[in-house]
């Protein structure tokens, strides 16, 4: 999603991810999870009789994964800043594709060169429906973070001799 410190953020620079495919684990293990065991997600033959006619992965659930679709990166991200005008535009159903795509439409600056930036996400499946979208913002460092050194040769003792 951002890859860059806030500084190096320009409003209009957009990525489109890779695609996922909904599954039925997805749409259960999320059930489990949230305690959402709506019918219209979990109850094949209730889901028959309702208005898309078979099971509709939950709207929290299609959220979740378009916006994981484009990945954080944890050097320059510092925390979710919060999400506005969501909106399920089409149903997802167990078996569709997503894709994500994202602008930085806005960038407002913050303390120490750091600042929220706020992108258009949207989500859509392989029949080229958009099935969600909102504006998601993100609090954004002014420079890099570099992690502690995580190479375990580095930190070893000596070997034996």
């Amino acid at each position: 999603m951002i890859d860059q410190p806030f500084p190096e953020l320009k409003v209009g620079q957009s990525k489109v991810s890779r695609g996922r495919t909904l599954t039925e684990t997805d749409v259960v293990n999320f059930c489990m999870l949230t305690g959402n065991w709506l019918e219209i997600h979990a109850n094949e033959e209730f889901a028959k009789t309702a208005r898309f006619g078979r099971r509709v992965v939950q709207g929290s659930l299609v959220f979740s994964i378009v916006n994981a679709l484009l990945p954080f990166d944890s050097s320059v991200v510092d925390a979710f800043y919060g999400v506005d005008r969501l909106r399920f535009l089409k149903p997802t159903f167990i078996g569709d594709t997503l894709w994500a795509r994202s602008e930085i439409i806005d960038l407002r600056e913050k303390d120490g060169g750091a600042g929220v930036a706020t992108l258009e996400l949207v989500g859509a499946n392989q029949r080229r429906e958009k099935v969600m979208r909102c504006e998601f913002s993100l609090l954004i460092l002014g420079a890099r973070l570099l992690p502690p050194s995580n190479d375990p040769f580095t930190l070893a003792e000596p070997a034996a001799q």
